[in-house]
């Protein structure tokens, strides 16, 4: 349980990096990204390898094994690549400006799907029945982290931002915004 909470509290001191960008305060941002990445590898370690196991087949692993490795690289895609890392991470301020293809096209927060996936796909491997746990809790406060950066950071961060909201669904792509991710993907 103790990690369920500490990968929680990954998510609640994730607000404050979005807060920091915008005051563009120096260094915090760095520092508050990374202990995010640090207080949710370590909580996600430690729900992998709890001790109290599911009793899944055997198949469960092999199918979760490219689940896992593909949401895990079009997590990291989505949210390192895509948006520059640079001027998103390390620099002071909110980054160079809003990216609207690529997975970016699919949904404005496409990382959502993708840690969702990338869960999923570890509790089929680890077969923690605290990742069993811990997997909706985390989804769901990654879903309200990002639902307060969609309603208050971003239009405040984005210029165009509001007409992106119109164009492009936030969580659940559509057949409009699959067609327009797969366009965009072939022109890069």
């Amino acid at each position: 349980m103790v990690y369920i909470l500490v990968g929680s509290l990954a998510f609640v001191i994730a607000l404050f990096f979005d807060l920091a960008a915008l005051k563009g305060i120096r260094y915090l941002k760095q520092i508050i990204g990374l202990a995010f990445v640090l207080l949710f590898g370590y909580a996600l370690y430690g729900v992998c390898i709890a001790t109290e196991k599911l009793a899944l087949p055997a198949w469960a692993a092999w199918v979760g094994w490219p689940v896992a490795v593909i949401s895990g690289g079009l997590l990291v895609y989505s949210i390192l690549i895509e948006i520059p890392f640079k001027a998103t991470y390390t620099r002071n301020g909110a980054g160079q400006g809003l990216v609207t293809t690529g997975t970016y096209a699919l949904t404005r927060h496409p990382g959502v799907l993708w840690l969702g996936l990338f869960l999923l796909g570890l509790t089929a491997i680890s077969r923690s029945k605290l990742l069993l746990v811990a997997g909706p809790v985390w989804l769901a406060l990654d879903v309200l982290y990002v639902w307060i950066q969609d309603r208050y950071y971003f239009p405040l961060t984005f210029a165009g931002y509001e007409q992106y909201q119109r164009e492009t669904p936030m969580l659940v792509p559509t057949r409009d915004s699959i067609v327009r991710c797969v366009r965009t993907l072939r022109k890069g």
